[in-house]
């Protein structure tokens, strides 16, 4: 059966909002044009709604009381489900620094899930986020010094395997040793993130010429933007590489999310939420790598204080943007096509575009809440 959403302002490929109908079936959207004919189709009446791009999430790590690093199953369906409860269509959970084999078994469960997952209204499986364990020890943010390793290859390639060719994203410290030489040995294969560093002005530059593509949570776990050494900030501006944002209201200041914005511009920097098992939880103790972490309020930190991921969802990062003064179109594209081109996943996923997934979210135009996720 074919479907067809009408009567509603539609985000299109080129990032403008148009009344337009879109065709879909099978779950491929077939058509987006003005008028479409409806007769022999289902209709699903978007009045008074904006028809999005499902949202993409490429950086979290939980949800609901459950971690990705919980490795099993359970845990990355009850992941799933809320993000598409929360207008999430598609997501690249984030790893942890942890020992190599916890590494492994997590990527294997994850690849195990992938290729059986069939239930309905449940986000779909991107890819994986190697989040560490090739960063900083002195910018661990979260995560537990003592499991940082050396870049390696060697490494990188056995746990892709493990994957089954999942991994999309490896954070990586530019300084550690080997780092540039590792990514520009594999940024083929790789889209390299920097974060979780030390790096000055030059190491940064060094290493996004050498292919990396990506920088880890803008602004956090790296050092600050200063006017003799803009460090990865200014490196990555004069790049062309993407940028996330955690968009919480917590890590980053409306002020340096404004800024963001105009330094990189809209087409390069990619809302993420960054998220934890304390999402869409009560206050009160949680777990993040193996830590001990806290939720008091809308705020995730371990014990001495330290932020440790957040409490958002990325539809509520988006809403956020849009509240501190970031245009809604602009902030869509953060959140839809942005980390989709960011991974590569762009020719199905993060567009409303004839041949791609039919991922739809719908917002009710005068207040931006949730009327339906497709």
């Amino acid at each position: 059966m074919s479907y067809i959403l009408k009567n509603g302002t539609v985000f299109t490929g080129d990032c403008v909002f148009e009344k337009l109908d879109i065709e879909y079936g099978e779950g491929v959207i077939s058509a987006v044009e003005p008028r479409i004919d409806s007769s022999t189709a289902k209709v699903i009446d978007c009045s008074g709604c904006y028809v999005l791009p499902g949202l993409t999430d490429i950086h979290l790590h939980g949800c609901m009381g459950h971690d990705m690093c919980d490795g099993t199953a359970d845990a990355l369906d009850a992941i799933s489900a809320y993000q598409f409860s929360r207008g999430v269509t598609s997501f690249c959970p984030a790893t942890m620094t942890l020992p190599e084999d916890r590494i492994t078994a997590i990527l294997r469960a994850a690849a195990e899930y992938n290729s059986s997952a069939q239930a309905q209204a449940r986000a779909e499986l991107l890819g994986i986020n190697l989040e560490g364990p090739f960063i900083s020890e002195r910018k661990c943010g979260a995560q537990d010094p003592a499991y940082v390793q050396k870049p390696s290859a060697h490494k990188l390639r056995a746990w892709q395997k493990a994957a089954n060719g999942l991994i999309k994203l490896v954070t990586i410290a530019p300084e550690a040793e080997g780092a540039t030489e590792l990514i520009e040995s594999l940024s083929a294969e790789f889209h390299f993130s920097l974060g979780h560093t030390e790096s000055d002005y030059e190491t940064a530059a060094r290493a996004f010429r050498a292919g990396a593509d990506h920088v880890t949570h803008l602004f956090n776990a790296m050092p600050p933007f200063h006017h003799r050494d803009t460090g990865v900030i200014g490196a990555a501006a004069e790049s062309s590489c993407y940028a996330e944002l955690i968009c919480d209201g917590i890590h980053v200041s409306p002020s340096a999310v404004r800024a963001a914005f105009k330094l990189f511009g809209d087409h390069r920097l990619v809302l993420i939420s960054d998220s934890t098992e304390a999402a869409g939880m009560p206050e009160g103790e949680y777990s993040l790598g193996g830590q001990r972490v806290f939720k008091r309020s809308s705020t995730v930190t371990l014990e001495d204080g330290t932020l440790a991921g957040s409490a958002s969802s990325l539809y509520d990062c988006l809403l956020k943007a849009v509240e501190i003064g970031v245009p809604l179109e602009s902030a869509v594209r953060a959140a839809t096509i942005n980390p989709c081109r960011s991974i590569g996943a762009d020719a199905l996923y993060g567009s409303i575009e004839p041949g791609k997934r039919a991922h739809f979210l719908i917002l009710n135009a005068n207040d931006l809440s949730i009327r339906r996720v497709i």
